[in-house]
């Protein structure tokens, strides 16, 4: 069933293509019409993501808007998951407007003019991005590939002991998970490596099947698939690589990447290649009709990689703060703080090199 045009997340900016989809029942169609006459009601307790889209749309939209869209997003549970953390800009617009559906009207109305693509990404991957920026310091920058083991005090600021070898340094800016820098972290606040275990992620898998130009016997439209919870058996989410991303895919080919495992379906990540194959083209076939086995495949396991902002995360950023900011010289960037997309991940790494530059230059 197509997402109905004009949807902002779960709140709908054009009346039209909801009343007439499929994809929501009468009775959630009222309640995204009724949530136009909210008013702003003060500050209010954190809720969970599902309790925040079911005060204002009803259990249905938790059903089939806000929990595929974050199940394929964040691969974790709307009714764990913070939305004060998770969805900022939608409580910003409930504080401002009461009515999510006025707020993101006024944020239509306020885009700048000009089509904006909906999907980013680099031409050859994402590595380009890491080749580029190493070739341009490559003149004022030693890459050194190998573990952080330890990190230790030393009359420089710190030290950090990488395959065996202690390195100086000033600053140090932990760009890893929130897990791996409590580790490093241990040794000097125990306090802040618990809270920073606290940090809860979940684990995924991508499967990308691969066609040749006319194996296909259906045209795909569209950027790709959701697949709602109620309904759901193990694949979360699917792309249509070629759509999405033309240049990924070689002139006619079809590539599909399904999206696995998540908050409540890791246990797939123990199964063999051979079930999961199997697993997602029978599930393809129900889904999409698409019974042609691909030309070839490529099964990925990423082991807790996806942050979750679980309820009470912006205390425990508040506290970890406190506790970094007595530990002159190191700095915490990366998904687990504070937004987990690649944008999100550029601007915490900025933050933490602007933050050392403030306090390097002034000696120069």
């Amino acid at each position: 069933i197509p997402l109905p045009d004009g949807m902002m997340m779960m709140a709908p900016t054009k009346i039209m293509p909801v009343l007439t989809s499929p994809l929501l029942g009468w009775s959630a169609k009222i309640r995204m019409a009724l949530d136009c006459f909210r008013r702003p009601h003060g500050p209010k307790p954190e809720r969970s993501v599902a309790e925040f889209v079911q005060e204002h749309f009803g259990p249905e939209a938790v059903d089939y808007l806000a929990e595929p869209l974050l199940a394929g997003v964040y691969g974790g549970d709307a009714r764990a998951l913070s939305a004060d953390s998770v969805l900022a800009r939608f409580v910003e617009l409930e504080a401002k407007y009461g009515s999510l559906t006025r707020g993101a009207l006024a944020v239509r109305r306020q885009a700048p003019p000009g089509e904006v693509p909906l999907f980013g990404s680099m031409r050859h991957g994402l590595s380009q991005l890491v080749d580029a920026l190493a070739e341009k310091l490559a003149a004022r920058m030693r890459v050194v590939h190998g573990e952080a083991e330890a990190l230790a005090r030393s009359p420089e600021g710190w030290r950090i002991r990488v395959c065996g070898e202690w390195m100086p340094t000033t600053h140090v800016i932990l760009a890893l998970p929130a897990y791996a820098a409590a580790a490093l972290l241990a040794p000097l606040d125990a306090e802040l490596a618990r809270l920073l275990e606290t940090v809860d992620y979940s684990s995924s898998m991508t499967v990308s099947l691969v066609w040749r130009p006319g194996r296909l016997s259906r045209r795909l439209e569209g950027f790709g698939f959701l697949v709602p919870g109620k309904e759901r058996r193990t694949v979360r989410a699917g792309t249509w690589v070629h759509n999405k991303f033309p240049h990924r895919a070689p002139e006619g080919y079809s590539v599909i990447r399904c999206f696995l495992g998540g908050a409540g379906g890791e246990d797939v990540l123990e199964q063999s290649d051979e079930t999961i194959l199997t697993t997602v083209l029978g599930e393809l076939r129900l889904m999409t009709g698409i019974a042609e086995n691909p030309d070839c495949h490529r099964i990925v396991r990423w082991r807790r990689s996806m942050a979750q902002y679980t309820l009470g995360h912006g205390h425990r950023m508040r506290k970890i703060e406190e506790r970094i900011a007595a530990l002159p010289g190191i700095l915490l960037a990366g998904n687990a703080y504070s937004g987990i997309g690649i944008p999100d991940c550029i601007r915490t790494g900025r933050l933490a090199a602007e933050k050392v530059l403030r306090t390097i230059l002034p000696r120069q």
